[in-house]
């Protein structure tokens, strides 16, 4: 399995592990010592995901480029 493939599948586990501790949180299923935890790991796991976006935008920039397209669209801009 390539480096690529196991970036993804990285970024998804940790997507999905800070979803759940979002929706433990919004619950109120965890004791407030719990929360703290829950809390300090969703940091982590947030700027993991952040990291691996900005990695996965760098690379396609990079694509852009060597492929000759001169236009690069912004992430964050709607496109109308």
């Amino acid at each position: 399995m390539s480096s690529s493939n196991n970036n993804i599948k990285d970024f998804e586990k940790s997507l999905k592990q800070l979803e759940s501790i979002v929706q433990q949180m919004e619950n109120g299923e965890l004791a407030l010592e719990e929360s703290l935890i829950k809390f300090e790991e969703g940091i982590k796991l947030a700027k993991s995901c952040q990291n691996a976006l900005s990695s996965a935008e760098l690379k396609v920039n990079q694509l852009i480029e060597k492929n000759g397209l001169q236009q690069t669209i912004a992430f964050d801009e709607p496109n109308d």
